[in-house]
Formats: structure tokens, C-alpha cells, sequence
């Protein structure tokens, strides 16, 4: 079987951007509504309670750093290692209380979507992040990058972001969506 030929770094460019984008907005909300991120941490019911308003600080400081490394094409593995470190953190905490039965308490994600409840949909999403984070960390194959080249990264970003926020509004609105249905 022939090998892949190497993918265009544009790709790794878009994934890097946009999940930049993810982590720094992300981190940006759960900063800016800190007792709100402290009071979902603590529903979680995984952290002793001495530890949740350290914890409130100290994950949307690591998705701060995560985003700011996957940035420069240099600092980005680490960015990307960062970001998927991160991903199997909260999402492990998600499947934890999915399995105790759980779901009706808040991710703690924030944003401007409004509560999203627990749900292996959300487990799906953190999955979907974690295989951009692996895009992003890709070391492709070096170019020379030409401006249609920061179009299509400009662009690219753009839409995966949008598509990101429709799918975050997507989870949000799934629980009264399904209380409409009854």
C-alpha cells in the first residue's frame, strides 16, 4: 500500500487557529464568570471543596496557555500536547458523572450558549477538539506561504469556529428541545 502524501500545512494552520480560538474564548468566559465556572466545578463533585476556587483559576489558565502555544508554528506541538492534556481532563470528569447518572448538572464550558447539561454528545465534541488538536500539532511539511495562504487560514478559522458555536448552541438548546417534544 502506497504511503499518504503529507497533508498541506494550510490544514495544520486552520485546525491550530481555530482551536486557539476555541481555548482563548473559552478561557476568556470562564475567567470573566469565575464564581459561575467554580460553582459548575464544584457540581462535578470530583474535587475536594478547598480546591474548586484553585481549580476555577487554574483550568481557563491552562486553556489560556494552550492557545497562546498552538499560535506560533514553533511552540505548537506543545500547544496541541496541552490542549489534548487538557481535553482528556474535562472529558474524563464529564464521563465520570455521565456513569453515575448525572447529566443535569452544567459542563462548566461557559460562552454565551448558556448551560449545556452532560452528555455523551459532549463527549463526542470534546473528541472532535482533541482530533483538531491532533491536526494542529501535525507537522506538515514547510512552504512558502503566499497571501491567498492567510485567506484561506482566515476564512478556514472563521468557519470551523462558526461551526463550533452552532454545535455548542446545538448542545444548549438540546434539553429544551426535548422538553418541547413532551
Amino acid at each position: 500500500m502506497a504511503a499518504l502524501p503529507p497533508l498541506d500545512p494550510i490544514l495544520a494552520h486552520i485546525a491550530a487557529a481555530t482551536l486557539a480560538v476555541v481555548l482563548l474564548v473559552g478561557a476568556g468566559h470562564k475567567l470573566a464568570d469565575r464564581d459561575g465556572f467554580a460553582g459548575a466545578l464544584a457540581q462535578y463533585r470530583l474535587l475536594p471543596e478547598p480546591l474548586v476556587a484553585p481549580m476555577a483559576w487554574l483550568l481557563p489558565l491552562a486553556e489560556l496557555v494552550a492557545g497562546l502555544l498552538l499560535l506560533p508554528v514553533a511552540s505548537r506541538p506543545w500547544g496541541a500536547a496541552a490542549a489534548i492534556a487538557l481535553l482528556a481532563v474535562v472529558t474524563g470528569a464529564v464521563v465520570v458523572n455521565l456513569l453515575r447518572g448525572r447529566t443535569h448538572i452544567d459542563c462548566g464550558c461557559g460562552g454565551p450558549e448558556g448551560r449545556q447539561h452532560l452528555s455523551w454528545l459532549l463527549v463526542a465534541h470534546n473528541a472532535l477538539l482533541a482530533g483538531l488538536a491532533l491536526g494542529a500539532g501535525t507537522l506538515a511539511p514547510a512552504r512558502e506561504l503566499v497571501w491567498l495562504d492567510a485567506l484561506t487560514v482566515a476564512t478556514g478559522t472563521v468557519g470551523l469556529y462558526l461551526l463550533y458555536a452552532a454545535g455548542n448552541q446545538l448542545l444548549a438548546n438540546a434539553p429544551r428541545l426535548s422538553g418541547l417534544r413532551r
